[in-house]
């Protein structure tokens, strides 16, 4: 491929020509140019308008979180609207929700990486981000659901006042042992990613400040033979320890329901279903992110039309193998000749909640369908725009599994409705406030670019092909 040819794909990702692919890098960086670029965002004194009004936006939803934290301690969980039968609401709607959206940074960080795919290199870094902030949004929901917060401890695995450790077989504690090693695992593997990164920015500081905080955080890198080899070796460690986790991790999510005998939660297919939708929801997230951050922080050369394309075709992918559970909960509902089961799933379709239910299959099945088309899978806002649908979407599947499965269990005598309480909906979007600030001082503070990773799959500077 020529380099006309190439000038020609990075300006026009819409071409024709099924042989031609979008460059990775596009023409006319060399390492220099890349290091500028990543490095510029975090050294510039002052940061782009837009971070600031998203961050004060962010910030002032994380106060509204805490206050409604503070307020339902001192109150109690009346102020939400949950009730019997419907004792989960969305308290765990949101922890599912926020679970999920944590599988795309390790899914793309280490299955890709153990794959070989050059393309994850452009996204990696805030991907991995995005998975640390939000499972730290998750794991406040199990916390403050328990209503007595001086009973906190139950959730971890640790004796309690008589002297009986908690009980082992729930799919409450296994999300305990399950979150919190990818959490750990997690983190660590973003860290260790970053150790090159913080080095070169440590080289970079022109405060006295800024070198002791990133050389502490470099770890002593001086990019000698024996550092990269024993990087790689850890990096290559922590990406095999990570894999497993993104199937585990929701597939020990949706134990808490598939080891009911609830009607509707009571399904072998869970496990695949939850991790599917977890992996759709999370590329949703990393795309929602993507496209402002290379607008923003002029990083288009690095986040290229191809990586948004090759996202856009694991969000159709992934979108069709939930529709594909959606339909297939109907059919395993019919076959098992059980009425309980069967009325469900039509009371979904067609009950009280049918509205919840149509929203989730209108955004979650249909609206994605647009990237079969080039141009929409090459067209920022469309991107954006059914990214952020496909959020809305996977938010109010859990919110339809989760109630209306309590809603209308085996008796009609014990079936009741649930109302959320504005309490309710100022924590869901204090949620959201609080993922968004870390986020945004993630992008202040730290590359959010791989740097040393980027480099690594461009071409020699001799090579005058940019692939």
């Amino acid at each position: 491929m020529g380099v006309a040819t190439i000038d020609r794909v990075s300006r026009d990702n819409t071409s024709t020509d099924p042989t031609v692919r979008a460059p990775l890098i596009l023409p006319g960086n060399d390492y220099a140019s890349i290091t500028e670029k990543v490095c510029r965002i975090v050294e510039a004194p002052e940061p782009p308008k837009a971070w600031y009004i998203a961050f004060g936006v962010a910030a002032s939803l994380t106060g509204v979180l805490g206050a409604m934290v503070l307020y339902l301690i001192t109150t109690g969980v009346g102020v939400w609207g949950l009730n019997k039968p419907v004792s989960w609401g969305f308290d765990i709607t949101n922890f599912v929700f926020w679970v999920g959206i944590g599988h795309a940074g390790t899914l793309i960080s280490a299955i890709l990486y153990l794959f070989r795919q050059k393309w994850r290199t452009g996204i990696n870094r805030f991907a991995e981000a995005m998975t640390i902030f939000a499972v730290v949004c998750a794991l406040l929901f199990p916390g403050i659901h328990v209503g007595r917060i001086w009973l906190e401890y139950w959730i971890a695995p640790l004796p309690n006042q008589m002297n009986m450790w908690p009980n082992f077989r729930s799919p409450l504690l296994w999300d305990f042992f399950a979150v919190g090693t990818y959490f750990t695992v997690s983190l660590c593997f973003w860290y260790m990613g970053m150790i090159p990164d913080i080095a070169t920015l440590r080289d970079r500081a022109t405060t006295k400040v800024r070198q002791i905080a990133y050389g502490i955080a470099a770890l002593g890198w001086n990019g000698s033979n024996r550092h990269w080899h024993r990087y790689e070796r850890a990096y290559l460690l922590l990406a095999g320890l990570a894999t497993p986790l993104v199937l585990s991790v929701h597939s020990i999510v949706s134990f808490d329901f598939a080891t009911s005998m609830i009607p509707g939660w009571h399904a072998t297919i869970f496990p695949p279903y939850f991790v599917a939708g977890a992996i759709f929801g999370g590329f949703a997230m990393v795309l929602m992110l993507a496209v402002p951050c290379r607008e923003w922080f002029g990083l288009k050369d690095v986040i290229t039309p191809r990586h948004l394309e090759n996202m856009c075709k694991i969000l159709l992918a992934t979108g069709m193998m939930v529709g594909y559970a959606y339909a297939m909960e109907f059919f395993i509902a019919w076959y098992s000749g059980n009425p309980a089961e069967l009325f469900v799933f039509v009371n979904r379709a067609s009950g009280p909640y049918a509205w919840a239910y149509w929203t989730m299959v209108t955004c979650n099945v249909l609206i994605p369908q647009v990237f079969w088309s080039r141009w929409a899978r090459a067209n920022p806002l469309v991107i954006f725009a059914v990214a952020t649908f496909v959020n809305v979407g996977m938010w109010f599947e859990r919110f339809v599994i989760i109630v209306t499965s309590l809603s209308r269990d085996f008796l009609p005598s014990s079936w009741g409705s649930y109302a959320p309480t504005w309490v309710e909906g100022l924590t869901l979007a204090g949620s959201f406030g609080l993922f968004f600030t870390l986020f945004l001082l993630f992008l202040r503070f730290l590359p959010m670019v791989a740097m040393a990773e980027v480099k690594a799959i461009m071409p020699p500077p001799h090579d005058p092909v940019r692939r």
